[in-house]
C-alpha cells in the first residue's frame, strides 16, 4: 500500500462519528428523561465524543504527514482551508469530549454539560461538513489525488503497437490492412 495514501482511508471515521455523535446525544437524552441512569446511559455519547476526538487526530495528521507529495499538484493557496477547517474540527472535536466527559456528573453541571454537548455535537457535524467540502474541493476540482495517480500511459501503449492509430477488427487486422495501397 505504499502508493495509497492513508489520509483518504481514515478522514471517513470522523465523518462517520460526527454524524452519529449527535443521534446518540438525543437518544440518551432521551432515555434520561424517561428515568434511565444518567451516567449510564450517558457513556455512549462520551465514548462516541473520544473516539471523534482520536479519529480526527489521526485523520488531520495523516493529512499532514501527506501534504508535501500533494503541494507538488495543488496550490498551497488551495491547501490552506481545509487545513484551517481540519484544525477547527480537531479543536471543537477534542473540547467536545470534555465537556460531554463532564456530562457524567451528577446535579446542575451534568446537565448543564449534557445540553451544552448537544448543541456542541451540531457544531460538530457542520465543522465536518465544511472540512469534507474542502477536501472535496481539493480532490475533484484541484486534482489533489494526481499526487498519487500513476502517470497515463501514452496512446501507442495503452492501444497497444499493431493497432495504434487504427481500429481493431475481430480477425486482428486493423483498418490500415484495408487501405488502398496506392
Amino acid at each position: 500500500m505504499s502508493g495509497i495514501p492513508l489520509h483518504p482511508l481514515v478522514v471517513h471515521f470522523p465523518v462517520v462519528l460526527a454524524v452519529l455523535l449527535p443521534i446518540s446525544v438525543l437518544v440518551a437524552l432521551l432515555l434520561i428523561r424517561k428515568g434511565a441512569t444518567a451516567r449510564r446511559v450517558w457513556s455512549l455519547p462520551v465514548a462516541i465524543a473520544a473516539a471523534l476526538a482520536v479519529s480526527a487526530w489521526v485523520a488531520t495528521e495523516t493529512g499532514e504527514s501527506q501534504e508535501d507529495r500533494v503541494e507538488r499538484v495543488v496550490a498551497r493557496g488551495a491547501l490552506h482551508g481545509h487545513e484551517e477547517a481540519a484544525e477547527r474540527f480537531l479543536v471543537l472535536s477534542g473540547v467536545l469530549v470534555l465537556v460531554a466527559a463532564a456530562g457524567l456528573a451528577r446535579g446542575t453541571v451534568g446537565r448543564a454539560a449534557r445540553l451544552v454537548t448537544a448543541a456542541g455535537a451540531l457544531g460538530v457535524v457542520a465543522a465536518g461538513v465544511q472540512v469534507g467540502h474542502s477536501g472535496g474541493v481539493l480532490v475533484y476540482r484541484h486534482g489533489a489525488a494526481s499526487a498519487y495517480a500513476d502517470p497515463l500511459p501514452s496512446r501507442d501503449r495503452a492501444i497497444g503497437p499493431a493497432t495504434s492509430g487504427a481500429m481493431a477488427k475481430p480477425d486482428g487486422r486493423d483498418d490500415r490492412d484495408d487501405r488502398d495501397p496506392r
